[in-house]
């Protein structure tokens, strides 16, 4: 059973007229944009919302004049327990964090990640996550792809970051590092779904199914026989940026998944090729953040560098040029 915390203040509002007989929570929602529809029926449920001072239902309709009133009452979302694991925090306030997440560290706990994730480290870092869904987090990272990650520090910021992503409204930049020459940049557009018969992995369906996708890139720098990206999402599904560009044969480096066995230049020397056949994940960095703050509604944006075994490597195939 979950354990509930102290109530913050209560708030009373009316329903506007003229609402013709909506359903309860539709106008708890209208009237409290900064929760979530599915936290508020739970608390209309638990009758932390009532109706006219009496507890209701969410299906009950309401038509203008009526009371609600709402007391937000945090209980805990997860049993994980937590872990002290360094957090690399970029930013911190009281009501959102970013973090540069390294390779690695898997985000949520589950089969065969039971400890040790970013969940265990954010509940030893901030007790109160455990009040959070997903302790906070709105977005994940593979395990192997660095780089930026916000989370949630309150209800309320979740309810915005989600809204923001759901909106497309979050900027997200990634580096990679794909083999071949790009010539220049373009747009990918292709369905994603779970592959029909590899379920681990996902795949671009092209007769049909799956959820829309899309990806911008941009050369961000020439290398020989590879080519840095400058990769922008502007939808965020499963693996989309590896699914994507392998799809169009430009695999990223080290990405043993989509992009099959390593891929290395005839030409080049020995140190090199063996730097690229040691890459043991996907050369992929998110490295730029931009999104609205969920509370002062500004602006703001961070940006973080590659890791320094992607950087060396560019850097090896540079010289090569």
């Amino acid at each position: 059973m979950n354990t509930e915390n102290k109530a913050k203040e209560q708030s009373v509002l009316i329903v506007p007229e003229g609402t013709l007989g909506e359903r309860l929570d539709v106008v708890v929602a209208q009237l409290c944009p900064q929760y979530s529809r599915s936290q508020l029926q739970k608390w209309i449920k638990s009758g932390n919302i009532l109706l006219n001072q009496k507890k209701a239902k969410t299906r009950d309709k309401v038509f203008g004049g009526e009371q609600i009133s709402v007391t937000p009452v945090q209980s805990e979302q997860t049993h994980d327990l937590p872990e002290a694991i360094e957090l690399d925090i970029i930013f911190e306030d009281e009501h959102m964090l970013v973090i540069n997440k390294p390779a690695g560290l898997v985000v949520h706990p589950g089969a065969g990640n039971l400890t040790g994730t970013l969940v265990n480290a954010l509940l030893a870092h901030n007790e109160k996550q455990k009040n959070l869904p997903r302790a906070g987090i709105v977005h994940r990272l593979d395990k192997d792809t660095t780089g930026l990650m916000m989370v949630a520090k309150t209800l309320e910021a979740y309810t915005a970051l989600v809204k923001q992503l759901q909106a497309r409204q979050v900027k997200r930049e990634y580096l990679a590092l794909v083999s071949g020459d790009v010539i220049a940049g373009g747009t990918i557009e292709g369905n994603i779904g779970r592959h029909p018969r590899d379920r681990k992995r996902m795949t671009v369906l092209t007769m049909g199914g799956g959820k829309t996708a899309i990806t911008h890139y941009t050369v961000e720098q020439r290398l020989f026989q590879h080519t840095l990206l400058r990769v922008n999402l502007e939808t965020g599904r499963t693996h989309q940026i590896r699914v994507h560009l392998a799809w169009k044969h430009m695999p990223i480096v080290g990405d043993r998944v989509y992009g099959g066995r390593p891929r290395v230049p005839a030409k080049l020397d020995q140190e090199v090729r063996n730097k690229i056949q040691r890459m043991n994940r996907q050369a992929l960095h998110a490295t730029r953040l931009s999104l609205q703050h969920p509370e002062t509604g500004k602006e703001v944006s961070w940006q973080v560098a590659m890791p320094e075994a992607m950087q060396k490597l560019v850097n090896s195939l540079e010289i090569q040029t």
